[in-house]
């Protein structure tokens, strides 16, 4: 018996219209021989909604609290995509995060996947056809209900896959992958492949098609991963091998977040204990830095990273808390900056690639504050005002 693992994101199931004709994809599939796993997330805003719910009674809860809250969205998507498929003359069954035994570690916001035993799914296959399962939870060593952050319902899926050594495809509102987001230049390409690596480094950086965890998850367990439009018949795009790839170009995409804030610390004296409170309190918050740069001079230290807008509430508290004890601190947060990306695997064999990219921004009157670079990307920090504008000049000066 085939077996595969399906997962459709919010906006896949915002209404019952949506959820029926998912109900009778799958049930076609079934029909032809193959048993599934279907992973799905909260019907279209409804987590946004339990969130405004919180926020009209409380500015600090407590972060188990809203874990659990937060996990019911997804709970109410499994429980009506399983009766629909029950109604259809399919065998499925719902299950939470808990039921599947999804156990979790870390931050009850944030929490990374642990173990997943396939013995569950094994036992339940002799009964069922398909196992609808709550992404974006799971269930701590406190039998606590604990989410995954951002994208977690992407990385259950393909958690999923690899526990049960199957393929993972993943629906959504969107084509496939494309070089660079079509919302933002209308002339991107749809691209038939990419590298697991190159696709770490686009979500990473900014692409939001597919969360970084679920890719590297992938790529190390050898996952064929497939991202594609819902009940489309347009061909998506297969995340692969970069041996297996028939083309390497020197750039495959440019990626551009808006969601990011800019910090910036000063203070008059080199201090290390100053930076091991900061970065172990960043690290305990589960904080992510992304760019980052010191400069330590006569004047004393300058920091300066990046971090995601949704931890702008961690960072405030934190640097307020380190202005306390350390009175000369300086801090700002500056939320006008775009990060924008160039990633391609090509990057490592053809050179002149930041230099080209350098001279782009030049030519086109685009100021940028900060660049890190890795073997296969190379980042700049710009006003957010100049996104689409660098998007267009990058994409265009490399043909992508």
């Amino acid at each position: 018996m085939n077996r595969s693992v399906l997962k459709f994101g919010g906006s896949s199931v915002s209404d019952f219209s949506k959820i029926r004709n998912i109900s009778e994809m799958l049930k076609r599939r079934v029909e032809q021989g193959e048993q599934l796993i279907v992973v799905v997330s909260a019907m279209g805003k409804t987590t946004d909604q339990l969130m405004e719910n919180v926020n009209m009674l409380t500015e600090t809860p407590k972060d188990d609290a809203l874990a659990l809250l937060l996990t019911t969205g997804e709970q109410q998507t499994v429980s009506y995509l399983a009766m629909t498929l029950n109604d259809i003359g399919i065998s499925a069954k719902a299950m939470t995060g808990y039921q599947a035994g999804i156990k979790t570690v870390g931050h009850h916001l944030k929490s990374r996947i642990a173990e997943i035993n396939p013995d569950t799914f094994h036992k339940a296959f002799e009964q069922h056809d398909v196992l609808v399962i709550a992404g974006f939870q799971g269930i701590n060593d406190d039998f606590e209900l604990t989410t995954l952050g951002r994208g977690g319902s992407d990385t259950t899926a393909v958690a999923l896959a690899a526990s049960n050594n199957t393929p993972c495809e993943i629906y959504t509102d969107v084509d496939g992958v494309y070089a660079t987001d079509p919302r933002v230049y209308a002339k991107a390409n749809r691209l038939s492949a990419v590298s697991y690596e190159e696709m770490m480094e686009m979500s990473a950086l900014g692409a939001g098609v597919l969360e970084t965890r679920s890719v590297e998850l992938a790529n190390n367990y050898n996952i064929p991963l497939y991202l594609g439009r819902t009940l489309s018949n347009v061909k998506g795009t297969w995340i692969m091998e970069q041996t297996d790839l028939l083309e390497k170009k020197a750039v495959t995409g440019v990626a551009l977040d808006t969601h990011m804030m800019h910090v910036t610390i000063s203070y008059p004296l080199p201090d290390n204990k100053l930076l091991t409170r900061l970065f172990t309190q960043l690290d305990r918050g589960s904080v992510n830095v992304d760019m980052i740069s010191q400069i330590v001079n006569i004047e004393g230290l300058q920091l300066s990273f990046t971090i995601k807008d949704t931890d702008v509430v961690q960072i405030s508290k934190l640097l307020e808390e380190l202005s306390e004890d350390y009175n000369a601190l300086d801090f700002k947060i500056n939320e006008s900056y775009a990060k924008i990306s160039l990633i391609g695997s090509g990057m490592r064999d053809i050179s002149g690639v930041a230099s080209k990219a350098f001279i782009t921004l030049i030519n086109n009157d685009i100021a940028f504050y900060q660049t890190t670079t890795s073997e296969i990307s190379i980042s700049y920090v710009i006003d957010a005002d100049n996104g689409e504008r660098a998007v267009a000049a990058l994409y265009e000066t490399f043909e992508m």
